[in-house]
């Protein structure tokens, strides 16, 4: 049976939100078979729990924000990009402010705390949403034109084309494929950060946005070149980044998913779009477990000791 999976012990990190620039405590904390990936801000008089589904997804305004009543929380697909990249099924997720903490601008500081935490496999089969049928969700036209689709496949990979035009992200590579059966999550996609402009930041803070990003936890680029005096950490960066939010943006629908996601220009808000749509239509997909390991898509069996 290829089983759940959640932490062995607890880890913790302190940082600050990107866009809120508030000092923020994450704790990480092992949840039971069938628990799912519960948010909980204990900062609130009464703690309130926030389980991850695509319903959840209340903002998709530079982040995604998941909420329950009034209690949200933003920014959270880096780290759901980690739990998603190293197959955890059942995690506590404690939050002191309303979002979490930005670290490098990537997934890597989250992957290196479950890391340090440990896998423990569960008594209980793992759970797949597996698309059965094309889904596709589309906006705007011509050069406005994004999009974002499923399509069957037996394991999880990603296509992801960006096109900003700006000098900098030209020259790199502006198409990315990732395969969680064949590629490494952590060397691959994880270390990849979020990137802005320097025209926008100006604006964003203006807003009461961005008030914690700079050098040190993103790519900036001013109308020609990247300012960040160790360049990228990837050759092509800024693509790897898109496939690292598609990952997290797409495990809010609280399962693995077996498919194949491709997808041009699109980001948080067309992401949540396109498992809503899915959902919507009951008969292009369905839930499945493995009693045989050897049955199972290859990434998933061995997600856990590929590090």
């Amino acid at each position: 049976m290829l089983q759940q999976r959640t932490i062995k012990t607890i880890s913790r990190a302190v940082g600050v939100g990107l866009h809120s620039g508030q000092r923020v405590e994450l704790t990480l904390r092992p949840a039971q078979p069938d628990t799912g990936i519960v948010f909980r801000r204990v900062d609130l008089p009464e703690p309130v729990e926030i389980p991850i589904s695509a319903e959840a997804v209340t903002d998709t305004r530079m982040a995604s924000t998941i909420g329950s009543g009034g209690a949200k929380v933003h920014t959270v697909e880096h780290l759901m990009s980690a739990i998603a990249g190293l197959g955890i099924d059942n995690l506590y997720v404690d939050i002191t402010a309303e979002e979490v903490p930005i670290l490098d601008g990537s997934s890597s500081s989250f992957v290196f705390l479950l890391q340090s935490a440990g896998v423990e496999l569960q008594k209980a089969p793992k759970r797949f949403i597996r698309v059965k049928s094309p889904v596709e969700v589309r906006e705007g036209e011509g050069n406005n034109l994004k999009w974002a689709r499923f399509d069957p496949y037996h394991g999880f990979k990603l296509r992801f084309e960006i096109d900003f035009a700006h000098p900098a992200v030209d020259s790199t590579g502006q198409c990315v494929e990732f395969d969680m059966g064949l590629d490494n999550y952590t060397r691959d996609i994880a270390r990849a950060r979020t990137f802005g402009f320097t025209k926008d930041v100006e604006m964003l803070r203006n807003n009461g946005l961005a008030l914690g990003g700079g050098l040190d936890n993103a790519i900036v680029m001013d109308d020609y070149k990247v300012l960040n005096s160790d360049g990228l950490r990837y050759d092509d960066e800024f693509a790897k980044h898109k496939i690292l939010d598609a990952i997290g943006d797409l495990y809010l629908i609280g399962k693995p998913i077996l498919g194949a996601y491709s997808a041009f220009r699109s980001g948080h808000g067309l992401n949540n779009k396109l498992l809503r749509a899915m959902l919507e239509q009951p008969e292009t997909w369905d839930v499945v477990t493995f009693d045989n390991e050897k049955q199972a898509p290859k990434g998933f069996v061995l997600s856990s000791l590929a590090w």
